[in-house]
């Protein structure tokens, strides 16, 4: 199934990723499984209760200080965290010179709590994000997608909606964002 509200997001980062050349990049992915259809060097999950982003950046049990990556991943993770700019910190303190966070997030979609649902942001709220927790604004791209038709299948009852090709209307409408996503470069 491919998610409506996915549908233009998700390949539109996968070719932001894969202009990083993936298989020279030590990734980690905060809470999710997104990194896993990438060649990368090296990838490694930090899934939420045992590792908690928003508790401090993950540490290097030898050198106990922040394990350092090329790219930081984080798919529909950060609306559900209680303090989503000190997490952006920690990830900003684990990522090397010149590394990068990439970062999507629902804007217009249903509440759903998992274990809570607190945020939403745009591409402007997203780029503000960013630039609020120490990353350069000229260093940070950041882009969003909807429109009505596909907010109103977000009011469907069976959630969320799959993709149905030619009948569902994709193009973009700016003033009525679905998801946002950015990616921001360490200096």
């Amino acid at each position: 199934m491919v998610s409506l509200n996915r549908v233009v997001m998700g390949p539109a980062s996968r070719r932001m990723i894969q202009q990083l050349n993936p298989p020279s990049l030590k990734v980690a992915e905060v809470s999710g499984h997104y990194g896993q259809q990438f060649d990368f060097k090296s990838y490694e999950q930090f899934r939420y209760p045992e590792y908690d982003i928003c508790a401090g950046p993950y540490m290097d049990p030898d050198t106990s200080k922040p394990r350092k990556f090329d790219l930081i991943l984080a798919n529909q993770v950060w609306e559900h965290l209680d303090r989503p700019y000190i997490a952006t910190k920690h990830v900003r303190k684990m990522l090397k010179k010149g590394g990068k966070f990439w970062i999507a997030v629902p804007f217009y979609i249903p509440f759903h709590a998992a274990p809570m649902d607190n945020s939403r942001w745009s591409a402007r709220g997203l780029k503000n994000l960013l630039i609020e927790c120490g990353f350069e604004e000229h260093l940070i791209q950041s882009f969003q997608w909807g429109n009505r038709h596909v907010a109103q299948r977000n009011l469907e009852e069976v959630w969320p909606p799959e993709y149905v090709e030619g009948k569902d209307d994709i193009e973009d409408d700016p003033m009525m964002p679905i998801c946002a996503w950015a990616m921001a470069e360490r200096s």
